[in-house]
């Protein structure tokens, strides 16, 4: 499988929340960019993102629940949710022209289940 597939996911799902952020007058926010970007200097990058991880949060500034995505020298890529200050988490893979949570596909209306869950009791 193309390696790039999940950097393309990778790019949807950070569209999915911040639209998702944005309906719900919550900050989304970049938590990190890829270390190997960091230090490439003015080289040219690979993928078609810098960002490695990016949060939901309170309008305070809490992060509430983190995304991020594997780094370029994983073997095994993939896209993890985590909640913060709590043990739920989500891991996503690419498989062919989806995005699968298990054998589950992973679209935006199953993160915007996850998210929807995830606010309700952390408001």
């Amino acid at each position: 499988m193309n390696d790039l597939s999940i950097y393309n996911h990778w790019l949807e799902v950070m569209t999915w929340m911040r639209e998702w952020a944005a309906s719900k007058n919550l900050r989304f926010d970049k938590e990190s960019d890829f270390p190997a970007y960091i230090y490439r200097m003015e080289r040219e990058y690979a993928l078609p993102t810098t960002v490695q991880s990016v949060s939901i949060g309170l309008p305070s500034g809490k992060p509430v629940i983190v995304a991020s995505v594997s780094p370029l020298h994983e073997p095994i890529k993939g896209i993890e949710l985590r909640l913060m200050g709590g043990h739920s988490h989500w891991h996503l893979h690419a498989h062919d022209a989806h995005l699968l949570e298990g054998k589950r596909a992973f679209n935006r209306e199953r993160l915007n289940k996850i998210l929807t869950g995830v606010f309700s009791v952390a408001v």
